[in-house]
């Protein structure tokens, strides 16, 4: 008998974390929807009860302590991870570079970078038991250097290079995980609606979450170490 499908999404109590839980659900996927806020994560494995297996997984990406009993609950209740999306970020003031506060910095990577890279080392020994790992980093256009990314607009620079590292983190984790079959991508979801940007985007949560879904189903033809959108390869 197959195993069930595993999946994480972290960050996932609402915007497109919460419809990348919801369209993965859609897909017969168990999805643990991550969140630091037990309250808003309970409401939002409330709001999607009809939409599939969801359940609520507490996870503080910028907590180890938190981090581990993710793993902890995740081993002994499933023994492991198929899908894992990074989906947690916060975002930040559009400060010009010769102003940018350090310290505003240094929040903003801790959970876009460090964090990142804290929840990938800790779940991989899950996800190296399935036979179809799949890691997705939710990036944006911002983190491109390429012309439609952090020239266009007035980017912010914590932001932004945070979502560039983020890509780079990709790259490094693809090929190390290569050779085991895991497939390692970045997403970016457009210009969503949401509270990051006062629901001034132009796409939904839905429409922002598809190249996440997309990612993390892929079969094993599909591609890793891309960065990608509804249209396709994202320059770097």
């Amino acid at each position: 008998m197959k195993s069930k499908t595993i999946a994480l999404v972290t960050g996932a109590n609402k915007g497109i974390g919460k419809a990348i839980v919801k369209g993965l659900a859609n897909q017969g996927i168990t999805v643990l929807l991550g969140s630091r806020n037990s309250e808003r994560g309970l409401n939002a494995v409330a709001d999607l009860k009809n939409d599939g297996d969801i359940y609520f997984l507490e996870i503080d990406v910028t907590n180890p302590t938190s981090i581990e009993a993710a793993y902890q609950k995740i081993e002994s209740t499933y023994g492991h991870l198929d899908i894992l999306v990074n989906n947690a970020g916060v975002a930040a003031s559009r400060s010009k570079p010769g102003e940018a506060d350090v310290i505003e910095f240094k929040k903003v990577y801790e959970t876009n970078v460090f964090g990142v890279v804290a929840v990938i080392n800790s779940m991989l020994p899950l996800i190296r038991k399935s036979s179809s790992g799949r890691i997705v980093n939710v990036s944006s256009l911002r983190g491109s250097l390429g012309d439609e990314g952090a020239f266009i607009g007035q980017p912010s620079i914590s932001y932004s290079s945070s979502k560039t590292a983020l890509n780079a983190l990709t790259v490094h984790y693809a090929k190390e995980l290569a050779s085991v079959g895991i497939k390692v991508n970045s997403a970016a979801p457009g210009h969503v609606a949401t509270d990051f940007n006062d629901f001034k985007g132009k796409r939904t949560p839905e429409e922002g979450a598809a190249i996440a879904i997309h990612l993390a189903t892929l079969d094993q033809s599909g591609p890793t170490g891309g960065f990608f959108d509804d249209n396709g390869n994202i320059k770097w």
